[in-house]
């Protein structure tokens, strides 16, 4: 495992605070009680929903373009540095937002959002430049683990100075949850420097400036094209958006669902420190399982114990059963995204690594939009919050019949010609 790797892997553990403290679990929590009070819960879910469609929408137009741009320049560090350090300074931003203060809320928290998902497209594209092909799976591994440990690790520390604030000399709770908005940019900017000192691309740099929108634009244009003639690519593509759909699904779901069948909250939370920590040697079990035998085997028994899970959650009435439900998540969670992203990784052309995974991190943004539909319709329909979490089986069914048919030689044989 050399430094450069190790490196890379790091920004996994910096970035995943935010996922997990901020995304997750405070941001909603303090959206609510302190920055939309005296306003209808479904106006602030409104509010929180329109924000994250906002930075999602933004990240799928530019991802793709400044994927294009950055492989033309060699440059993906000072992107993914750039959007990096928008999500940083935004973070903390929210530590400054006072009371009632919901729209400066929301404009801190769309551009955090922008900067985490922007940096993570070009932070995905790096893979190539860290290590070969024969090691992608155990990379990409190791910096899912990396952002289970790191990621839990902080929000396990948040957890407990906002639960015992004046031990550590704040006046409430909502003082430490607000604080923790700042610790997370620190923890964020702090691990990002083995990225930015010990990654280094390959080939001829040139300033992205000289390479304009319109050149990015017809880049894109062939991109596409490629990726049409690819079939290989782009069936895993469409396998990969369904699949990703349900677990993203059953992510952002997990705590609204346990309490639509009356469990108590702070179980919940205690779930999610469960999932990160279990993740952590899961991812990279993963890593070694799909670089021995292969990733496309794992990520379908990934896929199937999915589908388990969604059938057993659809009868789950108790606290005991949430977090052995909890437990299996973290089992394949990590293994999931990780092979996901390595297999990606080795059919596609090294030399556009940014651009194609400027597709990949989209379809990525697109995740969590059919499920929660699914599960709201069935909801409706029959009256029954399990019923409805049975609803995201069939994203799972179908991506994972997708992904069958996924011709991983004959992608690599393509490839190869396309190198040549």
């Amino acid at each position: 495992m050399t430094k450069t790797v190790v490196s890379w892997a790091f920004y996994d553990w910096a970035n995943s605070a935010f996922a997990v403290v901020v995304l997750t679990a405070f941001y909603p929590v303090l959206f609510e009680s302190f920055w939309s009070i005296n306003v209808e819960p479904t106006t602030t879910t409104a509010r929180i929903g329109f924000a994250n469609s906002l930075s999602s929408i933004v990240v799928v137009l530019l991802a793709p373009i400044l994927g294009a741009i950055a492989d033309a320049s060699q440059a993906k560090k000072r992107f993914l540095i750039s959007f990096a350090l928008v999500g940083i300074l935004m973070t903390g931003s929210l530590y400054f937002v006072g009371e009632g203060q919901w729209v400066y809320a929301s404009i801190c928290f769309i551009f955090a959002s922008i900067g985490f998902a922007g940096a993570n497209v070009f932070y995905d594209s790096l893979i190539t430049a860290v290590t070969g092909r024969d090691k992608y799976d155990f990379v990409s591994a190791l910096g899912y683990a990396f952002g289970y440990l790191g990621g839990g690790l902080l929000f396990l520390i948040t957890v407990v100075i906002s639960q015992s604030p004046d031990t550590f000399g704040f006046v409430s709770t909502r003082d430490a949850v607000q604080f923790s908005f700042v610790v997370v940019s620190l923890w964020w900017f702090f691990f990002s420097l083995p990225i930015i000192f010990f990654v280094h691309e390959s080939g001829d740099l040139s300033s992205p400036s000289k390479i304009n929108i319109l050149s990015g634009l017809r880049q894109l244009k062939q991109t596409a094209n490629e990726i049409r003639a690819l079939k290989t690519v782009m069936l895993f593509l469409l396998a990969y958006w369904l699949y990703i759909d349900g677990v993203d699904t059953i992510v952002r779901m997990a705590i609204p669902y346990g309490l639509s069948i009356g469990l108590d909250s702070s179980n919940l939370i205690m779930a999610i420190l469960i999932t990160q920590f279990v993740g952590f040697p899961s991812a990279l079990l993963f890593g070694f399982l799909g670089q021995k035998w292969g990733a496309k085997l794992w990520l379908l028994i990934a896929i199937v114990t999915y589908l388990v899970i969604t059938v057993l959650a659809s009868n789950m009435d108790s606290v005991k059963e949430f977090y052995i439900l909890a437990i299996s998540i973290g089992l394949v969670q990590g293994g999931i995204q990780s092979l996901s992203r390595s297999f990606y990784a080795s059919i596609i052309p090294i030399s556009k690594s940014a651009e194609f995974f400027g597709f990949y991190n989209m379809l990525g943004k697109f995740a969590a939009v059919l499920g929660p539909v699914m599960m709201g319709f069935v909801g409706v329909l029959t009256g029954d919050p399990r019923s409805s979490i049975l609803a995201i089986s069939v994203l799972f069914v179908a991506g994972g019949i997708l992904l069958y048919f996924v011709n991983e030689e004959k992608a690599r044989q393509n490839l190869q010609i396309l190198e040549t």
